[in-house]
């Protein structure tokens, strides 16, 4: 269970998060959250698709990573094979939180990193450390903030987007009925991803109010995405000529 705590450099003087990967840091998981800042990146290596937040039915962005729950075709023993790792993982054990702060004799509500001190990385006792031994933060934690930043302002930018292009009918239900060879198949239920020709068929008002607010480009990122499912395909069906040749060779 999850424990955070307010990051300090006295209570976790001696923490060190563990930076490589494996299933038991969470990271055999078909999907994750895809945030609207790192679109660009994501775009060239996972498909980009959305489903609906099962409480308020708003949408969310998320790069697919395999094709069943727990099945992460990136992962390779403790590497991660993509050139750009989702912000989701990369970000460990740390969030953003909040906490009121005395800021020039004015009370104000100021953002402030916690660690999950129960999170695997921070318990696997190795890995990158997060203070410098006079106290300072380390070039590991200097680049967490960074991509805690990035996910909060895409988490932002991602609420406004997507309710733009839902408000204008562009986000539309997808059937991902995969097949993988003559015996297996796939099919994935629940997503939702841009729809080519309601984009297409959109008049110059709703395309110059998409494009001044930067999400005309967003939309059109996620589609090129949706290249990355043939990486995904192959990948599967490499894994899957492997084991058949290992039952193969044991029987």
């Amino acid at each position: 269970m999850a424990r955070y705590e307010l990051l300090n450099n006295v209570t976790h003087k001696d923490l060190r998060v563990a930076t490589h990967f494996g299933p038991e840091f969470g990271d055999a998981v078909g999907m994750v959250p895809a945030y609207a800042t790192e679109f660009a990146e994501l775009q060239r290596e996972y498909p980009i698709l959305f489903r609906r937040d099962t409480e308020g039915g708003a949408f969310q962005a998320v790069a697919l990573l395999g094709f069943a729950k727990d099945e992460n075709l990136y992962l390779d023993g403790d590497r991660w094979n993509a050139s750009y790792v989702p912000g989701h993982v990369v970000r460990g054990p740390f969030m953003i939180g909040f906490q009121e702060q005395q800021v020039g004799g004015e009370l104000r509500r100021e953002q402030v990193i916690h660690v999950d001190v129960e999170h695997p990385r921070a318990t696997a006792g190795k890995g990158e450390s997060v203070f410098l031994a006079q106290g300072g933060n380390s070039p590991y934690l200097e680049h967490i903030m960074v991509v805690l930043r990035g996910i909060r302002d895409g988490l932002e930018a991602g609420e406004k987007m997507f309710a733009a292009l839902d408000e204008l009918g562009i986000i539309q239900p997808v059937s991902l009925d995969v097949r993988l060879d003559d015996e297996i198949g796939v099919k994935l239920a629940g997503l939702h991803g841009i729809d080519r020709e309601r984009l297409q068929s959109l008049d110059a008002e709703a395309l110059h109010r998409l494009n001044a607010a930067g999400w005309l480009e967003g939309a059109y990122l996620v589609l090129a995405s949706m290249q990355n499912m043939r990486r995904l395909m192959a990948e599967k069906q490499r894994r899957l000529r492997e084991e058949r040749g290992t039952v193969s060779g044991v029987a």
